[in-house]
Parts: structure tokens; sequence; C-alpha cells
């Protein structure tokens, strides 16, 4: 295999070139306490930014979270405060709500806060909600009889709906002069029931996997309400358990494993007219996957995607919202699987829609008309659309971000939608993420690169600048200050000719005459990226390390994103096998660099990368020292069915996959030195998969370290102190033992 530098239209690092640096001495240490508690290395963002109707503003919240501004996007002025926090006291009540998040009605009238949340799961909780009407400057609750979750202006703002106790309701506003709160609470469903049914949210593993939290869609005109209901009943259970009191409490919730049983999905359409609900007809099959809902631009039209359980069919219907009946207008099967995304827009003729598909060989968009005809494929290339952001149907152009100037990098664009005229929209050479105005007279852009924090713009619509709204001077000052190190791409390819990116973090003051320990930071999981042109990719933990003597390096194996179809489903029905042999080749060869102590290669992960982090130690023929697994998957039979059967099918289908691949059947090979971190209450990776590891390390006689966070689920933040003990726990044992 051969080391090269990554050929990017930036001014990449060489590998093999020492940097040219000044001396780290006079630079400040840096410490996690001035990284995790004082926050010094943070950067500034724009905080909930929403892009106003007039097209001519957008507003913030403040960073003291106590208010809401509305400001000009030409000139950045300010042009009126929205809401203080003085003004959002409830009656009988002396304090303020927390503004720390807010949601307006589509027009712009009232707006819901979010107070005094209880977590469910990972994401998902449970609020007391109050709307602040803006004419009147009125504040109410929304709800009197208890806390409320996914609440949802109608278009017109003059219902919302909201989840409690897994039933639906709809609080309608017409009303305004009721005292203490306007309108009349209306309950849609009444069959909801704890680990039962679940209706307007998503089960646990719709919520994990398809990434949402509202499970229900308003139609445009506010008339309708198209709804999930999960009958979870035949799911089986899994119990955590809270500590902290004399017993401790147990919290059971379904949660379907690889081959087992998932929830049956159906899909109802609530008139608010007629007081009725119409079924939507999902087919005869019921072991299917519902994983997005849309209304069209039309009340009566509501689509939906059906996916196998094998998820490499998928099916766009659309459905009669009087009747329930449906069409399917678009069906694509794939070898491997088919990712889901929000990358579909119907458009406001009715007549056509756009969605992104891999069917080329990579992400690109297409257009099809509602009799299911295609129309065009309006991008193509050896490259991937990362995103459709958005569609001017009135000038006739699709945004869009994508990889093609670098799978590193990201740029915006806009195409013409007949295909024929596309333009570049960002200039700087990076990570360009970029909003647009409700007009699409301009937007606004933020960019990075892998040393530089964001530098956040509003352009005009082709791009221009208009001006500079955030260019985190102060920050750079600092990273300067402390000596941050900058970091170097590289290539590496190996004996089957396949290039892996990487990146490289050397200490300040290197010195290619001395030999140095090298940290792998690693995640590797099917579609996603860890080596990225932008800013946080390297973070301010790793140049703590780099500043203790410590090389840091990260690649991304195949089955990773932004490189097209076949890298990432490369993978299929044996995730762990090709990464891991990745990871081990490329410690090989850095360890072979003249520079580098080949007998200290360390290795860390989270989740995917925790569950990498136990194959490299156990499967990758001694490559690896040490290593930090923190929630690792140690068996995938133990992990959910939607995101395990996606890439190894099931445990029945391919037992040989799961087996060949599960770092649980390894522990006896365990070389080098360990420390498995779980938190206790992890309803994502249970920490079944680490209990049943030490079991299998002891019964090996293999000795370990292990840190366990009770009351902490995978993020692993519960409590004020939590992260920055885990950080500090993992700083000394990698620099005791690498």
């Amino acid at each position: 295999m051969a080391l090269k530098s990554l050929s990017l239209p930036l001014a990449a690092i060489v590998l093999l070139m020492p940097l040219v640096v000044a001396s780290q001495t006079g630079h400040k240490k840096i410490t996690l306490e001035d990284d995790l508690k004082k926050k010094v290395f943070a950067a500034n963002t724009l905080t909930k930014l929403r892009h106003m109707n007039d097209g001519k503003h957008y507003c913030l919240l403040n960073p003291g979270n106590d208010s809401i501004l509305e400001y000009d996007y030409q000139t950045g002025k300010l042009g009126r405060v929205m809401v203080a926090a003085s003004w959002l006291i409830p009656d009988g009540k002396q304090e303020c709500i927390d503004i720390s998040d807010f949601t307006f009605s589509d027009d712009e009238s009232k707006i819901l806060f979010a107070t005094e949340s209880d977590p469910i799961y990972r994401y998902s909780e449970s609020s007391v909600h109050y709307i602040y009407d803006l004419k009147t400057s009125r504040l109410y609750p929304l709800s009197m009889y208890g806390k409320q979750r996914v609440p949802c202006f109608s278009g017109d703002g003059t219902r919302v709906a909201f989840v409690r106790g897994n039933n639906l309701f709809i609080r309608d506003l017409s009303v305004s002069d009721q005292y203490p709160i306007p309108g009349t609470e209306i309950q849609i469903t009444f069959d909801g029931k704890m680990n039962e049914i679940i209706n307007g949210v998503p089960d646990w593993v719709y919520e994990e996997e398809f990434g949402f939290l509202q499970a229900y869609q308003w139609s445009p005109d506010g008339t309708k309400l198209a709804f999930y209901r999960f009958d979870e009943t035949r799911v089986k259970d899994y119990e955590l358990a809270t500590y902290g009191s004399l017993y401790p409490e147990y919290m059971h919730f379904k949660y379907p494993k690889a081959g087992e049983e998932n929830s049956v999905v159906r899909i109802l359409i609530f008139d608010l007219n007629s007081k009725t609900t119409i079924p939507v007809d999902l087919g005869k099959e019921t072991d299917i996957y519902i994983p997005r809902i849309k209304w069209t631009q039309d009340t009566g039209l509501l689509a939906l995607y059906r996916l196998n359980r094998h998820q490499n069919k998928l099916e766009l219907l659309l459905a009669d919202a009087a009747t329930g009946n449906t069409r399917v207008v678009y069906t694509e099967e794939n070898n491997s699987f088919i990712d889901i995304d929000d990358n579909w827009r119907f458009m406001k003729d009715n007549g056509s829609f756009l969605l992104t598909s891999e069917k080329d060989g990579y992400n690109h968009i297409y257009q099809y008309d509602f009799s299911g005809n295609p129309i065009r494929q309006l991008t193509r290339g050896n490259w991937e659309v990362t995103k459709l952001i958005d569609v001017d149907e009135k000038n006739g152009l699709v945004y869009y971000q994508s990889t093609e100037i670098s799978p590193l990098n990201r740029d915006t664009y806009a195409i013409s939608l007949d295909g024929k005229i596309k333009n570049r929209l960002t200039t700087k050479d990076g990570w360009n993420s970029s909003e647009f105005s409700a007009t699409f007279d301009c937007f606004i852009n933020t960019w990075s690169d892998i040393f530089t924090p964001y530098l956040i713009t509003v352009n005009k619509a082709d791009g221009a600048l208009i001006r500079i709204v955030e260019d985190n001077v102060k920050l750079k000052k600092t990273t300067a200050e402390y000596g941050f190190s900058k970091p170097g791409f590289f290539t590496v390819k190996t004996v089957s000719n396949i290039e892996l990116n990487g990146w490289m973090l050397k200490p300040a003051d290197f010195d290619p005459l001395k030999r140095y320990p090298v940290l792998f930071t690693i995640y590797g999981g099917p579609g996603s990226q860890e080596i990225k042109n932008s800013w946080r990719t390297v973070s301010a933990w790793h140049q703590l390390l780099a500043q203790n003597g410590i090389i840091v390096v990260s690649v991304d194996p195949r089955g990773t994103a932004a490189r097209g179809e076949k890298f990432k489903k490369l993978t299929l029905l044996q995730i762990g096998k090709y990464e891991t042999e990745d990871l081990a080749a490329t410690a090989r060869y850095i360890g072979a660099l003249t520079y580098i102590d080949s007998t200290r290669i360390g290795v860390w992960g989270w989740s995917y990368g925790g569950f990498m982090v136990l194959n490299c130690l156990t499967r990758a023929s001694g490559c690896f020292s040490m290593g930090v697994s923190i929630a690792p998957v140690t068996h995938y039979k133990y992990y959910n069915d939607i995101y395990t059967e996606r890439f190894m099918r099931t445990p029945k289908e391919n037992p040989k996959g799961y087996e060949d691949n599960a770092p649980l059947n390894y522990a006896g090979n365990l070389r080098g030195k360990l420390l498995l971190v779980h938190g206790m209450s992890d309803d994502n990776v249970h920490p079944q998969n680490s209990y049943d590891m030490v079991t299998e390390l002891i019964k090996a006689d293999k000795q370990f370290e292990m840190q366990l966070y009770p009351n902490n689920n995978h993020n692993i933040r519960g409590g004020t102190n939590t992260r920055f003990h885990l950080y500090r726990r993992m700083t000394e044992f990698i620099l005791k033992n690498l």
C-alpha cells in the first residue's frame, strides 16, 4: 500500500512533509476544564435561525436565551424584538419561561415554547408548552391536562395538534377570548396505551432509525391530519434500571432486536370537518416500514414511502384523503439497501415531484410526474448530492448541496429545473451549509474548513457576498494562543487498490527525528463520514492529546459515505470485516513511518466506533496496543432490527455474517490494554452488550478496565459533571497506556 497526500483544491498538508510551525513555547496549555466546562473553544453560530416570510428578515435566539430578535438580511440591523423573556411570565408564576427553543405558526402570529421538559428516549421528550400570541401579547398554556409532545400549528395557525398519553389531540384556537386557554381541546384517538398502542409519535425504533419525532402531518389547508398508529403489542420488552433510591426503578419499553417482531403500523387521516377517520390502504403485507409521510400541495393527496423489511424495495404511494385508496407512482429496487432521507419535494402545480436516488451509482436528483413517468435526471456525475436544500419554482431553480469538488467538501449549487444550467454558489473550498430566504433573494451560508472555525455570511441568490455575519475572529485568536496544530489530509492506497481518506494531527512542535505514539479516532459505520474538511472534525480534545505528544489519526474505511454506492455498500452482510482490515492496514503503514513508535498505536471510538475498537483489539493481529471502547455493540443480534437488518439481514438469514464479525466471539484474542465504557441506562446500545463482553473476557482470563455511568443513556451526558468525568478518565487512560 502507498500513502500520499489527498488531491484537493485546497492547500492540503502532505503527510510525509514535516509541519512548519512555531515552537509550542509560550502557548497556553489546553485543559479539559477549558474545553468542556468553560467552553473556551466553542465557536459562535446563529442560534435557532428562523427565516421570516417577508424574505427580508430573519430572527435569532439571543445568545443569553432572553429574547428572540429580528434582523435585516441586507444590513444586519436589528429590526425588532419579537419576544423578550420578561414578557413570558405565566399567570400565577414569578419567573419567565425558558425560551431555549421556539416554533412559529406559518403566519408568524403565534409562537410555541417548551418548558419543564422530561426526556423519554434519546431525542424525545414531554413538556409543558405555552403559546404566545404576537398580536394580543397574550401568553397561555397549550393544555391544562398534562404535558404534551410534538405540538404543531396548522397552516393557518388556528389549531395546534399534540400528543399526550399516546393519544392525539387538537386545540382549536379560533375562539380567542376564552380564559385561561382559548378554544377547545379535541381528542382524536382514544386507544393509546403505554407499550401497546401509540398515536402521533413514533415507537422507539422509528425514532432512532428513521429519525423523526412527530408522527403526524397537517394537510396544507389545515382541515385534515394524517397520522401514524403503532401497535407494538407483540414487540418484546427491554428493561433498564434507574438508581439513586432505596430500590431501583425500572423502565420497560419495546425494542425490536434483529430478526424479532416489529410494530404493526397504520396510517390514518382525520377529517376535522366530518370528524371521521379514514385508514390508508398500505397493502396486505404488514411486516413493512412506512418511513415517511408527507402531504403534496393538494389537501386531497397524501404521499408516503413504503419500504420492505429488507429495505431494498422502496415505493412512493399517493393516497386519496377522502377514501384512503392508494396507488404506486414510483418504485425502486436495489441489490443492497436503500437509504431513507428527506430529499423529496412535490411541486405546486401537482404535476411532478423530485427525489434523490443512487440508481446510477451516485446519489442524484430525479424528477417524475404523478403517473410515475420519469421526466429527467437533473444531476449526474461521479459525486453525490448530499442534500436537496430547496426548490424555487417561480424561477425554475433547484438548490442542493453536493460533493462535486471533493468528497471531503460540501458546496451549494443551483440547477435549472430542465437540468441545463448549473452554477456553484459557494466559492470557498471546505464545508458549506446554506439556508435560503423565503423569497430566494439571498441565503445565509456557514463555511468552515478543518482548521478554520465558522464563517457565516449573507449572500445574494447568485452567491455574491452581501455581508459577514460572524467570522469567529476571537476563537481564531484563542486557538493561536493555545497553539492549535493544523491537521493534514492524506490517502492510503491498499493492496486491493482502494484509496481511503484520512487526516493526521501532529504536535505543534513536531520533530521528524523523534518517535511518537499514535491514537486512531474512529467511527466507520455504514454511510457515515469522519474525514471532512470542516471545523470540529478535529476537536479541542484531539489538540490536547497532540499537545501531550500524541499524533492523532482518523480514516474512513470501506462502507462509509460520499464516495458512491459501491464503496458505501461493499460491507453488506458482514459489517465490521472490511472496516477492521482497513484500519489494521492503515495502522501497519503508519507504524512503519520513521517518526512513529509502532509499539504504541491506540484506538478509541463510540457506538459503532466502540464496536470497531473491540474488533481492532481482537482481530487486527496486534496492530493496536490499547483501546477505549464506549457503548459498543458486541454482537449485532443485540441491536435493533431496522439498522442491523438494513446491512446484515436477519440472524437467521445471515448467521455467518453475524457470528464472524462479533467481538463477543473473539474476547480470547484480546491484545493490548482495554478501557470499556457504558451508560447503564443506554436505551440504544444496551449495556447488555458490554456486560456480556465482560463475561467473555473474564472467561478468557483477560484483564481490562471498565467505567460505568449509572442513569446515563447512549450520550453519557446525564448530570453536571458526567461528560467531564468521562473525558478525564479517557485522557488519563490514554496518557498512561500509550
